[in-house]
């Protein structure tokens, strides 16, 4: 993924600092998160797999938004957020098991002004029963306006719902935790990345979907242990998906209406 790669945007935030000399010190930090190697899709779009019992009736979660919900930084699906939420909702407190077919049609890089077309992917063939989208991030390297990039979220949380989907989103995560930006870029992104994720949690509930604050919630996780990010220190590890994981599972447990049997 292009992390600030147009550096005049970069600048434009940079005014945040007010003097010359903190604009060059955060263009210079952009033009060299630009550059650095991020970890690549390794997992292939529309994902599909099944989890859990295989005789069960089936539970049908979908996975929507950038490369969180893709799984960008690790290259087994069970070690992506949907894959380790499946295992975790597979697992009933009667101890049957149960079984969750699980599809992911996020893509790398989205927005949410995005989230239209993978709604509409998303409704094809049988209808999910829980879908969980991850946006927000790309938004703010982007420099989307909080509300503008709200706004198209709770519209895709609208339609969902009007589709008869329970909705689950998972807010921007904590920027300030990335450690491929260089302070202080990385404290004006996490800035902006808690403002964005402020906005969502309003026009998601307004929309009528649940809603997890993921900065709040694992934003200090992620800030004190470096394992929770993959090799280029901006995408999470298979560790930091377990941690959004288990953040989001309450709110998707709930929307499933299962009881799942934590380890």
């Amino acid at each position: 993924m292009t992390l600030l790669g147009k550096v005049g945007r970069a600048a434009a935030v940079a005014l945040v600092a007010g003097t010359v000399g903190g604009a060059a010190v955060l263009t210079a930090e952009a033009v060299i998160a630009s550059r650095r190697r991020y970890a690549q899709p390794a997992l292939g779009l529309n994902l599909r797999t099944s989890i859990g019992e295989p005789t069960a009736p089936p539970l049908r979660l979908v996975m929507l938004g950038d490369s969180s919900a893709l799984g960008v930084g690790v290259d087994r699906v069970a070690d992506t957020v949907g894959g380790q939420l499946a295992t975790l909702l597979a697992a009933d407190r009667s101890g049957t098991g149960r079984r969750i077919e699980l599809a992911s049609v996020g893509v790398s890089g989205s927005r949410s002004k995005d989230l239209a077309t993978q709604v509409s992917r998303s409704l094809l063939g049988e209808r999910p029963d829980v879908a969980v989208i991850l946006v927000g991030a790309n938004d703010v390297i982007g420099m989307r306006r909080p509300g503008e990039a709200a706004a198209y979220l709770a519209s895709a949380v609208r339609r969902l719902r009007e589709a008869g989907v329970e909705v689950v989103v998972g807010t921007c995560p904590d920027l300030g935790a990335a450690r491929a930006i260089a302070p202080p870029l990385r404290q004006i992104v996490g800035w902006m990345g808690r403002k964005t994720a402020r906005a969502q949690m309003r026009s998601v509930h307004a929309a009528g979907g649940a809603v997890v604050d993921l900065g709040a919630e694992t934003g200090a996780v992620f800030r004190a242990d470096p394992a929770t990010l993959c090799h280029d220190r901006y995408h999470p590890s298979a560790d930091g998906y377990r941690v959004w994981a288990y953040a989001l599972l309450p709110a998707v447990a709930q929307a499933a209406g299962v009881s799942p049997r934590l380890p």
